[in-house]
């Protein structure tokens, strides 16, 4: 049994291998996979009439209508890199038009009050947090997906997102959420409220607590909001701000560091760590990690053949079990399948479309070195079959 179990491991490890050359496609394929449903439904206004909604066992009684607009917003947040690269006639080419038309069509519906698939905008507090990942797609490909929309449909934007200035908002990482927001209306030539976008810089350097960690709000928790939100959203708005580069130099050695971390979580078999709230989060454990690949910001300890390899890893492992999509292709509540009961009670299948944030290095084009360096094995690879890796070493500020 022990032979048998080796034996199937090494092949395993070969085949991932052996799939290197082809992991573009691999990755473009599962986002498509992912946003399909999702957007050729919202492109005709029937995502509310065709998502099967599903919520955790321990549902804390919101208004389930915030399925739709988190899985919109987190969706487009992911994918907006790769909507940004020029059409081509390639196989993929053709995919990644597609989800843009019918993306654009898709924002329409968002804030059109008479479609069926207008979003609620208007009452809880979560639409905070989803406008704020909406807002975060406009960021990252402005020319392909905000200036394109008709002027009405901007301008019921810009007004549904200085309506949502009525949340309170809570110390925690929900400061970027309004930060994310006013520096895009900012951007977009709209009224903004620098107070909001200073109140979170101020907090979020105050809650760092050394070697690329933040804590989320006054007390630490050792859970992956790192990577689902304050890294990559703190960076976001320091960059589009422009305006404070000692801060955003501080903040892009931070997550390089805190990349480091990532990568060296990665098993030899493509697993990593599963602890802390809203594991059903999936691949957006690795978010800043994407992020750096991106914006070509990967510190020197990695390269980006062994990143690239150790991310396909992880997705392969984790996509190749069932249960992930349910019977129309949209997400299902889980961490490498359907496991509802690992769900929060703030979590829908909504909520799950955070994954879409490992696809950022999709945005990079196919002749772009991180797609075609050679396959490299990542640290946990290299240190568990014997061979020379790099020590690690915390960092100081």
């Amino acid at each position: 049994m022990r032979y048998t179990f080796l034996f199937l491991l090494l092949l395993f490890q070969a085949t991932l291998v052996y799939s290197a050359d082809n992991d573009r496609r691999y990755w473009s394929d599962l986002a498509y996979r992912i946003a399909e449903p999702v957007l050729r439904n919202m492109s005709k206004g029937e995502l509310k009439k065709n998502m099967q909604v599903e919520v955790s066992p321990a549902w804390d009684g919101r208004d389930k209508n915030v399925t739709y607009m988190e899985c919109f917003g987190r969706l487009m947040s992911g994918i907006a890199p790769w909507l940004s690269l020029p059409d081509d006639d390639t196989d993929e080419g053709r995919q990644r038009k597609q989800l843009r038309e019918w993306a654009l069509k898709s924002y329409a519906h968002a804030v059109d009050p008479q479609s069926p698939d207008y979003l609620l905008w208007r009452s809880e507090g979560q639409p905070l947090v989803d406008a704020a990942f909406i807002a975060g797609s406009f960021l990252r490909a402005p020319k392909q997906l905000w200036e394109p929309l008709d002027d009405l449909t901007k301008e019921r934007y810009i007004n549904e997102f200085q309506l949502l200035r009525r949340i309170d908002t809570p110390y925690s990482n929900w400061l970027l959420f309004p930060a994310t927001i006013e520096t895009f209306l900012m951007k977009a030539g709209a009224q903004y409220d620098m107070y909001r976008i200073h109140s979170a810089i101020r907090k979020i350097e105050e809650w760092y607590v050394g070697d690329g960690w933040y804590s989320d709000g006054e007390h630490f928790a050792f859970d992956y909001y790192n990577s689902y939100v304050i890294q990559p959203m703190y960076v976001q708005v320091l960059q589009a701000l422009g305006s404070f580069p000692k801060d955003l130099a501080r903040a892009g050695k931070r997550m390089q560091r805190y990349g480091v971390i990532l990568e060296r979580f990665i098993s030899p078999e493509g697993a990593f760590p599963v602890f802390g709230r809203s594991m059903t989060y999936r691949l957006g454990v690795f978010q800043p990690l994407a992020f750096l690949a991106w914006k070509g910001d990967l510190p020197e300890e990695l390269s980006e053949g062994q990143v690239r390899s150790a991310l396909t890893c992880v997705m392969e492992r984790m996509f190749s079990q069932e249960g992930n999509f349910n019977e129309k292709g949209f997400l299902r509540l889980g961490f490498a399948g359907h496991q509802p009961d690992l769900a929060d009670s703030y979590s829908n299948n909504g909520s799950m479309y955070l994954t879409s944030e490992v696809f950022l290095p999709l945005g990079l084009p196919a002749n772009h070195s991180f797609w075609t360096s050679p396959a490299q094995d990542w640290t946990a690879r290299k240190a568990w079959r014997g061979d020379p890796f790099p020590k690690d070493q915390a960092i100081g500020d």
